[in-house]
């Protein structure tokens, strides 16, 4: 039986497939934007004739899919998701408009020129309700129903295909919401309805409620896609398990995800972390930069002993999600961002994007230079084993687009296609700056792991420039995600807010929290088949000095907090809060927030099979060369080229060089070597 990942991205959709012997096969497709089930089954039909067999035989072979999207997070910033209707706590429909009085995520608030944000739910989709439970989780107010019927006719009567239903204090007792609930779905069984306290049951009204909405603004789409695909894969014969990919690095079955939809944000970038880390660790790494340059984005994570980050102050474009997501700051510096020219004249590169259609002018489509466009000039892409010859690119067109943009700019082809691999390896190495000085660390520290498609060819330009002395490029860099996804176990987080000061907290209380959130998620796990004795729990607890605003995370030392268990929790908090920001308060009071609880069951762990030095030479993998420029230097280069397929443990090449795979190519620049590992992973040092 055969295990599948596939990560469906704004450029690709890549398809790993896990044989029984442990080998990986790798795939690609385009991704088809208007209907990404074709990208998942044209990536997944690749992989069929790879093994001689239909689409159907293929999947009868198939035990477990787990898959990845973009689907989500392209909905939300494009701002094509369903029309959604809130009802709320009369008297709190202006709290995702006004936010924590933010004007603009990226300017001054007092910059009057500056657009004001403008939540998903317009204000007259906003009713209100009369209801009231207090924060305590006391029924105060029982819910009138009456008005409830009026508000959801309103909106069902306006359009409205989704209604997020957010309640004051609900995550203390959810049951006014869970009546509403019932209530709008006898009214309109068709409609996508949400509850604040089932999707994010923690306090902050703000956070919650704009998550809740987020959540159903991209339900319906979601929805749509995942049962889509679910039926066709049941008519293509598969029999096996699909697992959706979460925000928070762990996976789960596609009915306990749609109900949810806000967490299969960024679901596809949450793996490759755990990609890189698994990589470093072969190398004795645990300092890691995970990035993966794709055709649309490029993403980094800052790794830290081996630690994989997570956050609960994310923004996915304007809107608030404070769900508790992989940490993977993200920028619009991929093999597609668009050259184009500011209002100054500079030259630019990204955030937009050619994506998938009509894609770089190298396709055969597009017209406008991109970043693929500026590599296939410098001769760092292969024409002619582009994704392994299955699209020849247009070189002749390419250099029409990349002259158009040099003619703005007083500059040849070959400046101007320099300028833009200069532009865009400027714009990611700020990028990993930013996040590692954000965070106090130095960038120097850290060995890169350079994932995407289009990672390999500017890896080494990004490490000079930061003095990053080490680079693995994995073998499985073109589909690192996917690669990421065979190491995550499936699973969900549970979470209960309850506000005690160490002098007020209780044992029993605390015990009894995470004992609810235990049962809870032995009925979830119930339904997919997986009994208790599988299962691993993970409490966490949030904590925060009196006073303040940011919480810290911590595992306490047991689930009961007994005295001597809470002074070994306390004198931990002291100390994680001193590494963190240089200093601690341990005269101060301690406040206790949330009680978090991480659920898991183990899957079934891929390895990677390591080779016997190669006894021939690496001259036995040279496949020919290219004209290159490099570093700037007006005069062409003959580069030689490899065959990454025809290398092995031990061959080692000195840049320049160009290392070839039908998925990806790699730039050893000059000044660097490279050496295949025993994994035959690429591993970059600066000379």
């Amino acid at each position: 039986m055969k295990q599948l990942t596939i990560d469906v991205g704004g450029t690709f959709t890549d398809c790993l497939v896990l044989e029984e012997s442990g080998q990986l096969q790798r795939f690609k497709a385009s991704t088809t934007p208007r209907d990404p089930t074709q990208g998942f089954f044209d990536a997944v039909g690749k992989a069929a004739r790879h093994y001689s067999q239909t689409l159907e035989q293929f999947l009868a072979e198939v035990e477990q899919i787990v898959h990845g999207t973009t689907l989500g997070t392209n909905i939300l910033i494009t701002e094509r998701g369903a029309k959604v209707g809130m009802i709320t706590t009369k008297g709190f429909r202006d709290s995702i408009e006004m936010r924590r009085g933010i004007k603009n995520l990226h300017g001054s608030m007092f910059d009057i020129f500056i657009e004001p944000y403008k939540p998903l739910v317009p204000r007259y989709l906003r009713l209100g309700v009369e209801e009231r439970t207090l924060y305590d989780g006391e029924l105060f107010t029982p819910l009138n129903e009456d008005e409830l019927r009026a508000a959801a006719r309103t909106l069902l009567d306006d359009g409205c295909t989704a209604i997020a239903i957010c309640f004051l204090h609900s995550y203390a007792n959810g049951d006014n919401e869970l009546r509403a609930k019932r209530i709008v779905q006898d009214m309109a069984p068709e409609a996508y309805v949400t509850t604040s306290h089932e999707i994010m049951p923690v306090w902050r009204e703000f956070e919650r409620f704009s998550t809740t909405v987020v959540s159903a603004y991209i339900g319906p789409a979601v929805t749509r896609y995942a049962r889509s695909l679910q039926s066709g894969l049941i008519e293509h014969g598969f029999r096996g398990r699909l697992l959706m990919m979460l925000a928070n690095g762990l996976v789960q079955v596609v009915d306990e995800c749609v109900d949810r939809a806000v967490y299969l944000l960024n679901s596809g970038p949450a793996a490759a972390p755990s990609a890189a880390t698994y990589l470093g660790a072969l190398h004795g790494k645990t300092n890691l930069l995970s990035v993966d340059m794709g055709g649309t984005s490029f993403d980094v994570c800052v790794i830290k002993d081996g630690q994989i980050p997570t956050t609960t102050e994310s923004w996915v474009g304007e809107h608030r999600v404070a769900i508790k997501m992989v940490d993977v700051p993200s920028v619009g510096a991929g093999g597609g961002s668009l050259a184009w020219m500011d209002s100054l004249g500079l030259l630019r590169v990204g955030p937009q994007s050619a994506g998938a259609d009509p894609g770089p002018a190298a396709y055969g489509k597009g017209d406008e230079a991109t970043v693929t466009d500026a590599d296939l000039v410098l001769g760092y892409i292969p024409a002619d084993y582009f994704l392994g010859g299955d699209i020849e690119l247009d070189v002749k067109r390419s250099h029409q687009a990349v002259t158009r943009v040099g003619s703005k700019l007083n500059m040849d082809v070959d400046q101007t296609a320099q300028a833009i691999f200069t532009t865009i390896n400027t714009v990611m190495a700020n990028l990993i700056t930013e996040v590692c000085t954000r965070q106090g660390h130095d960038v120097r520290d850290f060995t890169l792991v350079a994932g995407g498609g289009a990672g390999g060819i500017h890896a080494a330009a990004i490490a000079r420039q930061l003095s990053i002395p080490m680079v693995i490029v994995p073998r499985v860099a073109a589909l690192m995600s996917a690669f990421g996804m065979f190491a995550k176990d499936l699973g969900l987080e549970y979470a209960r807010s309850c506000f005690r000061s160490q002098s007020q907290l209780n044992a029993a209380e605390v015990t009894g929290l995470f004992a609810d959130m235990r049962r809870q998620a032995r009925e979830d796990f119930a339904r997919i088949g997986i009994p208790e004795t599988q299962m691993s729990f993970q409490p966490t607890v949030e904590m925060r000095y009196a006073g303040q605003f940011h919480d810290v995370e911590l595992e306490p030392p047991d689930e009961n907090l007994s005295a001597a268990n809470l002074q070994t929790l306390l004198a931990n908090f002291h100390a994680k809060y001193e590494k963190m920001y240089t200093y601690s308060m341990p005269w101060r009071e301690a406040e206790f927030h949330t009680f978090r609880l991480k659920v898991t069951a183990p899957r079934r762990p891929v390895g990677m099979a390591a080779n016997a030095r190669s006894a021939a030479g690496v001259e036995t993998a040279r496949r020919g060369s290219r004209v290159c420029l490099l570093g700037g230097n007006p005069k062409p280069v003959e580069t030689p080229a490899y065959d990454w397929d025809r290398m092995w443990y031990g061959h080692k090449v000195s840049g320049p060089a160009l290392i070839d795979d039908k998925t990806t190519t790699v730039l050893v620049l000059p000044g660097f070597a490279c050496e295949v590992d025993e994994y035959r992973n690429l591993i970059l040092r600066a000379q």
